[in-house]
């Protein structure tokens, strides 16, 4: 099974700065794997401090949700359907856009979480992660992966 690997993880990491860098921002970036577990984060210089948790929880939720935390931004206001969900997990689930699930195929391999521009900024520095994360899978031989639940056949 394919598993978000710390030389993948920092490749996403890579992309994502360079992509804040030409945006002119200084972002706090991590990046989970499939149980929403830190693999890597990194903090750009001039980041701010508050960024780091709400890099690493938009990434925990974007696993966690099995959605973009962009997609709560609506959902979660006063009368939508998803309002509070902010308030659960210990205050984890974040609500602002920034946090993107990794997927391959219809798996999710890892999450990514960007924080110090604005939501709209954050989304697009997080895509260029997603979109190397695509590069990566199309260069890499996927058929030699298989997803399987359960048991090895005998």
């Amino acid at each position: 099974m394919m598993k978000m690997m710390l030389d993948l993880a920092k490749m996403l990491l890579e992309a994502a700065e360079k992509k804040a860098k030409e945006m002119g921002l200084a972002e706090d970036i991590a990046i989970v794997d499939d149980g929403a577990n830190l693999v890597a984060f990194h903090r750009m210089d001039h980041a701010r401090i508050g960024g780091i948790d709400i890099a690493q929880n938009k990434a925990w939720t974007s696993v966690a949700l099995q959605m973009p935390t962009s997609n709560l931004t609506r959902t979660a206001q006063p009368g939508q359907p998803s309002f509070g969900i902010n308030t659960t997990n210990q205050g984890r689930v974040v609500i602002l856009g920034g946090g993107i699930p990794l997927k391959a195929g219809d798996f999710i391999i890892g999450g990514i979480g960007v924080s110090g521009g604005t939501s709209e900024q954050d989304i697009q520095v997080a895509e260029a992660a997603v979109q190397a994360f695509e590069r990566w899978m199309q260069r890499s031989d996927l058929r030699s992966i298989s997803f399987r639940i359960g048991s090895n056949p005998s």
